[in-house]
């Protein structure tokens, strides 16, 4: 049971990193995703080594995104004809991320923003606002659309997990054509299901750090109901800034690991 619950040394210096960065991590990620962005380099700097840190980060995240997706169902922003068989298929897509992740070598995971970015700066650089009102589709393509970025996507984040919501959300609203909203709460959705299929194949492989990943849910169930609220009360006008800000994030972090590497 020690061993389960602690593979490795907790410290002080440990916890206060951790409870810092995932703080702002799950704020960040409860307004418009991509949390990971903070939250996996935290526990790095924290320590753990790679494949032990993002299955640290799978436990903290799971907890704090039940909570914010709590606030938006609450609030009905929620499709759920979309929402059910999206949280089946991104299950299905982060047990099977997290299984290739397990299989490789640690370095090329750090490697692997390096190809996103570029793909994903380019989306947003053309997006001048999200949509407060859902737009003309057909249903069926709607339908499609979602629940396929719900697969792949849910496979990116048991992959590896960094920029997940903020993928999500830009798919829902640009090709999808929900309201900023509801592309939100269906986020959440989605985002939680990938991390519990990923937590759980973590666990079952040993790559969790249970005791210090209870601690920072702690602080990531706060971070996620302030950002949740903010986001359900001011839409587009706190969602476009974050989304910016998680990718100035996101280009720091790649360029960093190129310097570093």
């Amino acid at each position: 049971m020690q061993a389960f619950l602690f593979p490795m040394e907790l410290s002080l210096r440990m916890v206060l990193i951790v409870v810092v960065g995932v703080f702002l991590a799950s704020f960040m990620d409860g307004v418009a995703g991509g949390g990971g962005i903070i939250s996996v380099p935290t526990y790095f700097l924290a320590g753990l080594p790679a494949h032990l840190a993002l299955g640290t980060n799978k436990l903290s995240s799971c907890i704090g995104t039940a909570v914010s997706a709590g606030r938006f169902v609450r609030s009905g922003y929620v499709n759920w004809k979309l929402g059910i068989p999206s949280i089946a298929l991104a299950l299905v897509g982060a047990h099977f991320g997290t299984r290739l992740q397990l299989a490789l070598d640690e370095r090329y995971l750090k490697w692997l923003l390096l190809i996103v970015l570029p793909v994903v700066a380019f989306v947003v650089l053309r997006q001048r606002t999200f949509p407060e009102e859902p737009g003309d589709i057909a249903p069926a393509k709607q339908t499609a659309i979602v629940l396929a970025a719900s697969l792949i996507v849910g496979a990116y984040d048991g992959f590896y997990g960094p920029g997940t919501g903020t993928f999500l959300l830009l798919i829902f609203c640009n090709w999808g054509k929900m309201d900023v909203r509801t592309a939100a709460g269906n986020v959440k959705l989605v985002n939680l299901a990938s991390n519990i299929g990923a937590v759980f194949t973590s666990l079952m492989n040993g790559k969790v750090f249970i005791a210090l990943g209870l601690i920072g849910a702690v602080f990531s169930i706060a971070g996620h109901y302030i950002g949740a609220g903010l986001a359900i009360k001011d839409g587009s006008k706190i969602v476009k800034p974050t989304v910016l800000v998680v990718l100035g994030l996101l280009a720091v972090k790649v360029v960093y690991e190129l310097i570093a590497g």
